[in-house]
């Protein structure tokens, strides 16, 4: 069957959400870290992809992640995760000490973070629902009734029909993979969402969309997101803070405007260079729309009867 159509983002009930800051992590720049990576150390044999990295998110920030190709951010996400044990270091989330974790500890984290992988890691033999249904199966006692409410109020606030829970991965575009996979994980409502290039191979329009649902989660959820990264759009439009990964480690930490002002020859290739300016130029036009359409002044609230295009009586 062909891929099917993508439907809208349906979130305008949070649509009055835009207005709140853009930079939460300047508001409390001394919030206690969720995320704390200390001296990390990884390595596939004798070739070393980190050597002494450390790095801290802040609560409540989208904190992305960039570098090069072959710099570590997917094994980065993977270590922080706990799917891959590092050679050396600490990694602690939400105050875990995620490599000695008890059982319980681990099913607990589990409970309290969602993961997006690249492709969206779907189980093409199951439903969209049954995609969605699966971490509350796993980590609730909730009836089948509840959990199939409590999927398609999940795949709303991604902007899917309840249609599509009817839907088999293979029969969804790639955007619409992708917004699946979101409403998996955050069907327990989590406290921190983990993205792994979350608008690769996505069409600019709908890149955009997903950054905006993003975006608009993470303020009607009070999310701290955490976002591997190459696409700069992306790191303009949503980024609180950005951290570089080169030579190993974290070179770089801080939001893009001070980011642009590094030394480092990669982080000024990468943000001064054609695309970089591209980027900044069109979230500058964006930024300036927005300000625009907040001034313009407010219409007047119609009555029920003229909003549903009758006549008001006097």
């Amino acid at each position: 069957m062909s891929a099917a159509s993508e439907t809208p983002v349906a979130l305008d009930e949070r649509d009055a959400l835009s207005h709140l800051p853009r930079d939460r992590a300047e508001r409390d720049p001394d919030a206690e870290p969720v995320i704390r990576v200390t001296d990390l150390k990884s390595a596939f044999g004798e070739t070393v992809v980190h050597e002494g990295l450390n790095l801290e998110v802040r609560k409540g920030e989208i904190f992305g992640v960039v570098g090069g190709s072959g710099a570590g951010k997917s094994v980065l996400l993977n270590t922080v995760i706990g799917l891959r044990t590092p050679q050396g270091g600490k990694v602690e989330v939400l105050g875990v000490d995620v490599q000695n974790a008890t059982g319980a500890e681990r099913e607990t984290l589990e409970r309290r973070w969602g993961v997006l992988f690249q492709s969206g890691a779907l189980w093409s033999s199951l439903s969209v629902r049954e995609n969605v249904a699966a971490p509350m199966h796993e980590h609730t006692r909730l009836s089948l009734k509840t959990i199939d409410q409590l999927s398609d109020s999940k795949l709303a606030m991604v902007g899917l029909e309840p249609r599509a829970g009817n839907l088999h991965p293979a029969e969804l575009s790639g955007g619409m993979r992708k917004r699946a996979g979101l409403a998996r994980a955050i069907a327990l409502d989590p406290e921190l969402l983990f993205l792994d290039e979350p608008t690769a191979g996505l069409d600019p329009i709908s890149a955009e969309a997903f950054d905006t649902l993003i975006r608009n989660l993470s303020d009607a959820l009070g999310l701290t997101v955490f976002m591997i990264t190459h696409d700069l759009d992306s790191l303009y439009a949503l980024c609180d803070r950005i951290a570089v990964i080169a030579d190993k480690k974290i070179v770089a930490v801080g939001r893009i405007a001070e980011l642009e002002r590094s030394d480092h020859p990669w982080i000024k290739e990468y943000f001064l260079g054609p695309r970089g300016r591209a980027a900044a130029q069109s979230n500058e036009r964006a930024e300036a729309a927005e300000r625009t359409q907040s001034a313009k002044p407010a219409e007047p609230e119609k009555t029920t009867r003229q909003a549903a295009g009758g006549e008001e009586q006097s």
